[in-house]
């Protein structure tokens, strides 16, 4: 079953803006008060000089169009959210393949694809966990193109870990010792789409994927 994890919202920016606004409305009416008053009682003979107020209006004028263009840009940011969030939408119940490295465990099976660009004398295919930690390791193939490393979830010690997100790791090297260049990806179907945090996260099992790691897209 797809799902999608709704925002949470979050007043406090627009709180903050409303909060300036009024306050640029209580200083400027103050400031007319002030300036009608003083321009009713001022001695006909020695007139203000009305340099002053004029610069202060021209600063009011500029703070408040600081505060339109804030809250403009808020606007587009809103927007562009929105656009995103339903950008990701779209992925649901289809199938990507996620660059990076990274795979999700699940149900005691875990699939990467590497690449070799050139055939290499030596392969080692390390396996980490969400922390860093090294769980596995093994020799992998040496031939130059594309590889599948099927992974049954157990470490070097041969114990059962939990389902997850982990990452797989793949050091060659040719016969005189230099790296062979490689890539390594995974693919599954996207189940959830979580919209909580500042951007959206496309989750495939238990592993979440950035948007930015998407390498490609097909229909299940």
């Amino acid at each position: 079953m797809t799902t999608v994890t709704p925002t949470t919202s979050t007043p406090t920016t627009s709180s903050t803006g409303n909060t300036a606004q009024a306050q640029l409305a209580s200083n400027f009416s103050t400031f007319l008060t002030l300036l009608t008053t003083q321009l009713q009682n001022q001695d006909p003979l020695s007139p203000m000089d009305s340099n002053q107020f004029t610069q202060q209006l021209v600063e009011f004028s500029q703070v408040e169009q600081q505060l339109n263009t804030n809250d403009n840009l808020k606007t587009l940011i809103n927007q562009g959210s929105t656009t995103t969030g339903a950008y990701a939408v779209s992925y649901l119940g289809k199938a990507v393949t996620v660059a990076g490295g990274n795979a999700p465990l699940a149900n005691g099976q875990a699939i990467w694809a590497y690449n070799l660009n050139t055939a290499a004398a030596n392969t080692t295919l390390t396996v980490t966990n969400s922390s860093g930690n090294v769980v596995y390791t093994a020799a992998g193939e040496t031939g130059s193109g594309a590889h599948l490393f099927n992974w049954d979830g157990k470490d070097s010690s041969g114990n059962q870990l939990s389902d997850g997100t982990y990452k797989l790791t793949v050091t060659a090297k040719a016969a005189d010792g230099t790296a062979v260049t490689n890539s390594v990806t995974s693919t599954g179907v996207v189940s959830e789409v979580d919209m909580t945090g500042s951007s959206p996260v496309l989750m495939v099992g238990p592993m979440p994927v950035s948007l930015s790691d998407v390498a490609g897209v097909q229909t299940v």
